[in-house]
């Protein structure tokens, strides 16, 4: 029966029933005293004409009727113990939403107030936030001087980390064209069928190049009912920042400035209805994450169901099987009388 192949699912009511199991034992020692006492002693002369006797069939089977009945005990044990299983799912909703990245790659991303740098620690923590949005459709965009997609919307999380971490400072020019990476990324996600639409803008500097306004971005954004979640990256005050390239491809280094139009930022977010965050370290930008995290939660509605079903017939069953067996045995076969 299927409850034997399924002995896992299986869970007992009444557990304290199993201590009748210490009958068995008792059992097994009150019959091995029985038998001692039955035994006959013959004096002869001479075994030589036993040799010849052969040993019945019955003498081997004299010992299954108490086997049968110990099992039979065994299986009412277990009734007694009320086996029952227990069968529950889960009716789940989840509805993720659509969101874009938009992240500065232009030089100052190099500047160290961040470990080891800006667009390092932006990286990492991206790959956290994308990690907590399983049921999410990601995708970005880099910007500098100019804005390249460098991974549509996919759930193919796996794939975006992994383009993620091939991104470098200066890969799209330099400059900070901060109205271009904005419409880039609303351009990638405004014919999306998903009911929210979120785009985060990560940018350290003050928008100085690009065919496309800020605020002009801003309001194509709210046109396509994208939310936009804008972060400023850098520290108050000086940051040790690259400021030209020297012959042999290093940067060098020198104390600016950290120059962050949040003004501008700050009217995007509220024009799209999101909101401004300022990032000066790691730590605070993973708490920028986390809360952009909580604030667009996924839609998820759970309903548990439960059902427990009696499965004490089968066991019932193979008691009266080996209660029968003792008695055929027993009173039939063997033809024992007490």
């Amino acid at each position: 029966m299927d409850v034997f192949l399924h002995i896992n699912d299986i869970q007992f009511e009444n557990r304290q029933a199993f201590w009748l199991l210490c009958l068995i034992p008792i059992m097994i020692l009150w019959y091995l005293l029985r038998l001692k006492k039955q035994e006959a002693e013959f004096h002869f002369s001479s075994f030589q004409n036993l040799g010849t006797i052969k040993t019945s069939y019955k003498v081997w089977l004299r010992h299954f009727p108490f086997v049968f009945r110990i099992l039979c005990v065994l299986f009412l044990i277990v009734v007694l113990a009320r086996p029952q299983a227990r069968n529950s799912w889960k009716d789940v909703k989840t509805e993720g939403i659509d969101l874009m990245l938009s992240i500065d790659v232009s030089y100052s991303m190099l500047a160290k107030d961040f470990n080891p740098n800006r667009i390092e620690a932006a990286k990492e923590v991206a790959k956290e936030f994308i990690d907590s949005r399983p049921n999410d459709r990601i995708g970005f965009v880099i910007f500098g001087g100019e804005m390249f997609t460098q991974c549509p919307l996919t759930t193919d999380h796996s794939v975006i980390k992994n383009l993620l971490s091939q991104i470098n400072a200066g890969d799209v020019g330099q400059g900070t064209a901060i109205g271009l990476g904005l419409a880039g990324a609303v351009s990638r996600i405004k014919e999306s069928s998903s009911k929210s639409k979120v785009v985060i803008l990560l940018s350290d500097g003050v928008n100085n190049t690009g065919e496309i306004a800020p605020l002009t971005a801003a309001d194509i954004a709210k046109t396509f009912g994208v939310r936009v979640y804008t972060v400023g990256v850098g520290t108050k005050g000086k940051a040790l920042t690259p400021i030209s390239m020297l012959p042999n491809g290093q940067m060098e280094y020198d104390y600016v400035d950290v120059d962050i139009d949040e003004n501008t930022m700050t009217k995007i977010a509220e024009e799209t209805g999101g909101k401004y965050f300022r990032a000066t370290d790691n730590e605070s930008l993973r708490t920028v994450y986390k809360e952009i995290d909580r604030l667009e939660k996924s839609i998820i509605s759970e309903k548990n169901y439960s059902n427990k079903e009696e499965r004490f017939l089968p066991f019932a069953l193979a008691a009266l099987v080996f209660l029968l067996l003792e008695f055929i045995t027993k009173k039939i076969i063997i033809r024992q009388v007490p």
